[in-house]
């Protein structure tokens, strides 16, 4: 006999009467399925139930429930947990006890979901860690998938260095904390940047602990903006402004620097805190000023390049972080304060004399006007009084227009040194700004470095003429150009003005003269030195008919005088011419009968 027939024991009770009269047989099928539905568990539609993974693949998660068939679950379901394992127990939603091919339909991402807003809440609260797995990119940020919540994940808030590539972190699952829940509108922010943070708080508050002043460290440049770099001194972050970058002017620090260059840095300065950590660059090497040239003096001339421009002035970089300020007003000798931009730009190589030169301060002022003589050290040789020259005008005033004959060479003409006859209100009227005129030098004044100039000079005085021409009692045809309060402007030959009050624009009909006619002036005043003319019209026909009363007042005098002759008593002595004439007619008619 053997050793496993010896182990063979009969069941203790087993009916074998029953089985030899064959009754056991009686037991249906039926009874049998019943007997073993009832050792499973009682699954419902539509619930969510505990299962365990028997097996998995990178397509499908095989899970029991202890039911009697197991439910085929997505692998897709389970992306945000990367560790699952054989044995392990998950949550499953009971979509549907049999489809129609008797299999059980099981979904864990609806069971995650059903409890999902709870856990999340919860989670917020306790500050919990949490998985999720990054689905896709949005804007501004990431999707991910936490408990089957769709979550937000900033930008700023996936890791504590700027993330240039979004890309790298779909499909991962990380690790994050929930930030932020809006409970009207159910959305989630989470952040994996707060986990970094919190493991670097402990490293930071050590680092910051030995900060001094003066001190040297390595460091990694995290950032780069427009006004400076941020460095990463491990775990802090530190701005060097960037004006601190270099000795020389620095327009981009792009220039100077590159993202995750190590630097060596010194602390410049920070608050009490120390949170905000100022570093520089350019003190781990020696000022600039420090290694200028020590023969260098007030005088010299210099090169450089123009680094910046303002309206007053533009900085000349002489050697790098060693400028020079060139003012405005030693541009040109003009007087005219002018914007440098005028002058020059940004890029420009000049060449300037030394004016000041102050090395405790690192100070220094340049010209380039004293690159050239000025005009007028010699100005009575190039412009002396009598002679003539063209002029730009350059502007106007009340009284005079101001011209340049050269750059640096002003002079005046005032405005009653435009025109010998015309009567110039304002300059304006006369000429324009940009245009040229001809001027003849009347005086200089070297001191102010102003020239006194006029114009009308160019020509012979006219009123010479016009005395001989215009003499008082004199008529000439003129024409009304403009009316006004106290009379009317009236043009005469040769662009010469007069002027007629009201009472000499009365016409003989009565009626007052209007603007724009042509009529015949009397001359009633001549002024040659205040180039006065006085006219009138009304004593064009008022003057004559003067005349002509005082011209019959004189005939009408010596027969006044016959009159007045002494009275004849004799009547024949006392007859008249007229009484003669009428007895002569009527001896005529006697002597012819009638």
């Amino acid at each position: 006999m053997s050793d496993l027939t010896k182990n063979v024991q009969p069941l203790q009770d087993f009916d074998w009467e029953e089985f030899e009269n064959g009754t056991s047989a009686s037991i249906s099928k039926e009874e049998l399925d019943k007997a073993y539905d009832e050792t499973l568990n009682k699954v419902a539609d539509h619930q969510v139930v505990d299962g365990k993974v028997i097996s998995f693949d990178k397509k499908e998660v095989v899970v029991n429930i202890g039911y009697k068939s197991d439910g085929i679950i997505p692998a897709s379901e389970f992306r945000y947990n990367p560790d699952l394992k054989i044995g392990d127990t998950v949550e499953v939603y009971v979509e549907s006890a049999e489809d129609k091919k008797g299999q059980l339909l099981l979904s864990h991402k609806k069971a995650r979901m059903s409890k999902s807003w709870d856990r999340v809440n919860a989670a917020l609260e306790a500050e919990e860690v949490v998985q999720g797995f990054i689905k896709c990119r949005t804007k501004g940020g990431m999707i991910v998938d936490v408990f089957g919540i769709e979550a937000f994940l900033p930008g700023s808030q996936i890791d504590v260095h700027p993330i240039r590539d979004y890309d790298q972190f779909v499909g991962k699952t990380m690790e994050f904390k929930i930030v932020k829940i809006n409970q009207e509108f159910r959305n989630v922010v989470v952040s994996h940047k707060a986990l970094i943070e919190q493991e670097l708080e402990a490293q930071k508050k050590e680092i910051i602990g030995r900060l001094e002043k003066g001190q040297i460290l390595e460091g990694t440049v995290k950032n780069i903006t427009t006004y400076g770099v941020f460095v990463d001194l491990g775990g802090v972050d530190g701005l060097i402004h960037i004006t601190d970058l270099s000795w020389g002017r620095v327009d981009d620090p792009h220039k100077v620097v590159e993202l995750d260059q190590k630097i060596n840095v010194v602390i410049l300065d920070f608050d009490d805190e120390k949170r905000r950590i100022a570093l520089g660059l350019k003190q781990l090497t020696p000022h600039p000023w420090d290694a200028l040239d020590a023969d260098l003096k007030v005088g010299d001339h210099v090169t450089g390049k123009v680094v910046v421009i303002a309206d007053y002035g533009a900085f000349v970089e002489v050697q790098p972080g060693v400028e020079g300020l060139i003012h405005v007003s030693e541009m040109s000798w003009s007087q005219h304060l002018r914007s440098a931009q005028e002058f020059l730009k940004v890029g420009d190589d000049v060449e300037a004399v030394i004016l000041t030169l102050d090395r405790d301060e690192r100070k220094m002022s340049l010209g380039i006007k004293q690159l050239r003589e000025d005009p007028w050290e010699n100005i009575e040789a190039k412009y002396p009084v009598g002679s003539k020259h063209t002029a730009k005008v350059r502007n106007f005033t009340n009284f005079g227009v101001f011209v340049e004959l050269e750059e640096g060479v002003d002079g005046l003409i005032h405005i009653s040194d435009l025109s010998w006859t015309k009567k110039v209100k304002h300059p304006s009227e006369f000429t324009q700004v940009g245009a040229e005129i001809e001027v003849i030098v009347l005086d200089i004044d070297k001191e102010n470095r102003r020239l006194s100039l006029g114009h009308k000079q160019l020509e012979d005085n006219p009123w010479d003429v016009f005395e001989e021409k215009y003499t008082v009692g004199s008529i000439h045809e003129g024409k009304i150009t403009e009316l006004l309060e106290k009379g009317a402007v009236i043009a005469l030959d040769e662009n010469v003005e007069g002027f007629a009050t009201p009472k000499h624009l009365q016409k003989e009909d009565g009626s007052q003269a209007q603007a724009g006619e042509t009529l015949p002036f009397k001359v009633i005043e001549f002024n040659k030195d205040s180039k006065r003319i006085i006219l009138s019209h009304s004593r064009t026909f008022e003057d004559p008919a003067r005349e002509e009363k005082k011209a019959a007042a004189k005939k009408a005098a010596p027969r006044a005088k016959k009159e007045e002759a002494p009275k004849i008593e004799n009547v024949a002595a006392s007859t008249t011419l007229g009484d003669i004439d009428v007895l002569a007619e009527l001896k005529a008619k006697m002597e012819k009968g009638e």
